[in-house]
């Protein structure tokens, strides 16, 4: 159904306010310098678990965990994305997606099985090739937040950011950006690039960026 490249049995962080498990699956389209997960990159991975392996743990954890997180990789790369989706709520369980939102057709049609919503905002749509090291994507993502907001489902926006990728001021930018299109809700997350080659992650002025967003935090990784 779907290929499933690792899953974590417990995580308190990932889907705020229940305790899950994630499903890290295989394939991603961009080439971020500072992804987490390089492992998850190509279609195919050397440690692929087995979606029946998948589903019979879950099974096991039903009264134990309340919701079961998809991730990646990119997710929504995988078309068999919306019927393992769909699997995991006939389990009782609560859905919860991670995503780069370069798919925003099929981010409408997945959103009315979805509980939760972790949407990437890497930078404004000029820095976008720089950061994802692919040319397309920057519309679709903003695509993707249209229809995330409108749906109505509990969400987050995420943006990774270090100084050596783009000036504070483009974040303080980004950030406005954000708020005029309704987001209420946005994390700047550490990132982690290669310190022999970078400098040390500094965190941004959190006032400047709270004067756009009402809900923003920091979040060291």
């Amino acid at each position: 159904m779907i290929r499933i490249g690792g899953m974590l049995p417990l995580t308190t962080i990932d889907f705020p306010g229940r305790l899950a498990a994630v499903l890290f699956l295989q394939g991603c389209p961009w080439r971020c310098g500072y992804c987490h997960n390089p492992e998850l990159l190509p279609a195919r991975g050397e440690d692929a678990i087995a979606w029946e392996q998948a589903i019979a743990f879950l099974r096991r954890r039903r009264g134990l965990l309340d919701g079961v997180v998809f991730s990646g990789g990119e997710p929504m790369l995988q078309p068999g994305l919306p019927a393992a989706v769909r699997a995991v709520r006939e389990l009782g369980f609560a859905t919860a997606l991670h995503t780069g939102g370069m798919y925003p057709l099929r981010l409408a049609r997945l959103l009315p099985y979805l509980d939760w919503v972790g949407l990437d905002i890497k930078a404004l749509p000029s820095r976008y090739a720089e950061v994802t090291g692919r040319r397309l994507g920057a519309d679709a993502v903003w695509d993707s937040l249209k229809w995330l907001l409108a749906s109505g489902v509990d969400y987050e926006c995420r943006t990774t950011w270090h100084p050596d990728l783009y000036p504070e001021e483009e974040l303080h930018a980004l950030g406005r950006e954000l708020a005029r299109r309704g987001v209420r809700r946005w994390v700047v997350q550490e990132c982690r690039l290669d310190p022999a080659r970078h400098g040390p992650w500094t965190a941004p002025d959190l006032g400047a960026l709270a004067d756009g967003v009402a809900g923003v935090e920091l979040r060291r990784a």
